[in-house]
């Protein structure tokens, strides 16, 4: 009886051990990647808002944002990199996204940060809107150096 007992418990402890051993480990949590996360590409429209001498015409120009998810936020903030190529607005820099009210499509967008303004200070700007699975529409605001403010929009596409 004795050695039926130690038999079973060599089989119950190899069964438990084989289990465990069902292949590595994963490296990196897995889940829903958002909708949001990854490269969109558009345009963005400013209009300069000054009475000093030389301040241009509104103008629009390519931009350039990718989205990444802020972990432990319900895939509701980014980081977002920028890279804007508009004349007035030359800018590559790190902003801040939320979407509300969930992180599902349709939602709300808003992106603040600040950049270094061409004209020698460091500039502000706020974005407002709609974003859905493939396309961001939202107005574009800031203030500049000396006083200077400007608005727009902007638009992207998911790429």
């Amino acid at each position: 009886m004795r050695h039926v007992l130690s038999r079973w418990v060599l089989v119950i402890t190899t069964a438990s051990l084989t289990a465990c051993e069902s292949g590595p480990a994963p490296t990196t949590p897995s889940g829903p990647r958002s909708f949001l996360a990854g490269t969109w590409r558009g345009s963005v429209t400013i209009q300069v808002e000054s009475d000093l001498p030389g301040t241009p015409p509104a103008s629009s120009a390519s931009t350039t944002w990718i989205f990444e998810v802020v972990p432990q936020t319900n895939q509701q903030s980014f980081r977002a990199t920028i890279h804007s190529d508009h004349p007035w607005l030359p800018m590559d820099t790190i902003a801040t996204t939320a979407i509300s009210p969930g992180n599902t499509p349709p939602a709300q967008i808003s992106t603040q940060g600040d950049y270094s303004s061409p004209r020698g200070c460091r500039g502000t700007f706020g974005s407002f809107g709609t974003v859905d699975v493939t396309h961001v529409d939202a107005d574009f605001k800031g203030a500049d150096c000396n006083l200077v403010t400007f608005s727009g929009r902007v638009t992207l596409t998911k790429q």
